[in-house]
């Protein structure tokens, strides 16, 4: 289980004639994602998605609140090494190897991970097979599609067999076959147990595919639930009118401009 307590970060940014303004980036977040569930992350950009996920991935530190992190004991994980090892984090700026084959890089990072040669073999091929990516394993990372080099860096989220995925955009601009066998592997590993976390700017993917959603505008939570439930406190048929609701009419030019995202 993974659980954000009262999770804010704040800033500072400079403004006309040198004055300095304080804001928060994300205020005061509080929710829990626990085992078997994939829970999404929505909201427009600059809403403080991913500045919320790189504090739940600890690599940011927040300006206040805690990211509690439970063993199957239901213990709290403090050890830094540890809660690496528990984590898969994906950013919509992952950067790749790009001299590297596919199969190279993710050998070199396996081996960081401490596995012996035969358990990586094993490895590799278990994780082609998820993420069908067989056809292009061998393939220099320059060479690659997006489609491709996405599925290369959840690949490396994915080789020490996380607890917790946190993934940030995961299928932003994909091809329908890339973002086909990405969804397929964060449903497969929610059947094995494991949290996911999941920012997206899809509706109709969020509302196929996650448990629970929280809607967040401005870094704060402005509604949680399912889909069902959040469509039916706001007599909305379908998630873009939902969050516009919970955001009482407001809408940007950038979401206007976009149909079929938030």
């Amino acid at each position: 289980m993974i659980e954000a307590r009262e999770l804010t970060k704040q800033f500072v940014r400079m403004e006309k004639k040198g004055k300095k303004e304080e804001f928060f980036a994300v205020d005061h977040v509080s929710f829990t994602a626990v085992g078997g569930e994939i829970l999404g992350i929505l909201g427009p950009n600059g809403a403080g998605k991913t500045t919320l996920l790189r504090m739940l991935g600890s690599l940011m530190e927040p300006t206040s609140g805690e990211v509690v992190i439970l063993d199957a004991d239901g213990r709290s994980i403090t050890d830094r090494e540890q809660l690496k090892r528990r984590i898969g984090y994906l950013s919509e700026n992952t950067r790749l190897y790009s001299r590297f084959s596919v199969r190279e890089m993710l050998f070199l990072f396996a081996e960081l991970y401490g596995y012996s040669r035969e358990e990586i073999e094993k490895r590799l091929e278990e994780i082609a097979g998820i993420l069908q990516m067989e056809p292009f394993l061998d393939n220099r990372i320059e060479k690659l599609s997006t489609g491709q080099k996405q599925r290369t860096s959840i690949a490396r989220c994915l080789l020490h067999d996380p607890d917790i995925y946190i993934f940030d955009e995961p299928t932003l601009g994909l091809d329908i076959i890339s973002s086909r066998a990405i969804i397929d592997f964060m449903k497969k590993e929610k059947q094995r147990g494991k949290s996911v976390l999941y920012s997206t700017h899809y509706m109709e993917e969020a509302e196929y595919l996650c448990d629970r959603l929280v809607m967040i505008d401005r870094g704060r939570v402005i509604a949680m639930g399912t889909a069902d439930e959040l469509k039916a406190a706001t007599g909305t048929g379908n998630l873009r009118d939902t969050f516009f609701a919970y955001m009482e009419g407001g809408m940007t030019d950038e979401l206007s401009a976009a149909p079929d995202t938030l």
